[in-house]
């Protein structure tokens, strides 16, 4: 009798990555344009050029697909890796990366993103979860890495509120941001320099401090 040893099954095809993008850049465009109701994931999977059920195989709600939507157009831009923050000065990476992120928070594009989450902050706050988790959760530990380093050079209290700070960072830009004359990039850079000298993650300027 002969015997056969089965042959265990796949998981099927590995994902498409150019898919995936496509999905992605589809939500994001349309949650810009018709907030979080108008995009539905029919809409989604018309515009990406994809069925419907290829977009639920990949994520199983709307809101986490539009956080992960978010997340992914935004991390196009530069932001320190751990790899940075253990090697660099906080000065030096901030000096780095403040040019890209003024321009990021002065687009219209950008302002036209945070104003459509927080709108949707109560009527849809799977949304606001998903985005905390995919998005600002991230950008939080990684900048309470550069307030702890900044700790240990002495630029910053040792017993500064890291939480607190972040948060006054974090409020300041958003208010600025969203106000009815926002910034242009120049004047966006020279914001976050100076809001980050007030926190101590950048020196003070040599006038400011009499040398």
């Amino acid at each position: 009798m002969t015997h056969h040893t089965p042959v265990p099954r796949g998981r099927g095809r590995p994902r498409d990555p150019d898919t995936d993008r496509a999905i992605l850049r589809a939500a994001f465009e349309l949650f810009l344009e018709r907030g979080v109701d108008g995009a539905s994931m029919e809409r989604i999977a018309r515009r990406a050029g994809v069925g419907k059920l290829t977009v639920y195989r990949r994520w199983s709600s709307k809101e986490e697909l539009l956080a992960q939507a978010v997340a992914s157009v935004v991390e196009e831009r530069e932001w320190p890796s751990n790899a940075d923050i253990e090697t660099g000065s906080p000065s030096e990476i901030l000096e780095r990366v403040l040019p890209e992120s003024a321009k990021l928070a002065a687009s219209r594009e950008f302002r036209a993103l945070v104003s459509r989450i927080y709108g949707s902050a109560v009527s849809h706050p799977d949304l606001l979860a998903a985005y905390w988790r995919h998005y600002l959760l991230p950008r939080r530990e990684a900048t309470k890495a550069l307030l702890r380093r900044a700790q240990e050079d002495g630029t910053i209290a040792a017993d500064a509120d890291l939480d607190v700070l972040i948060d006054m960072l974090a409020g300041a830009v958003t208010y600025r941001m969203l106000q009815p004359d926002p910034p242009d990039a120049v004047e966006m850079r020279r914001y976050l320099e100076t809001l980050h000298r007030q926190v101590g993650l950048l020196p003070q300027p040599p006038e400011a401090t009499g040398r």
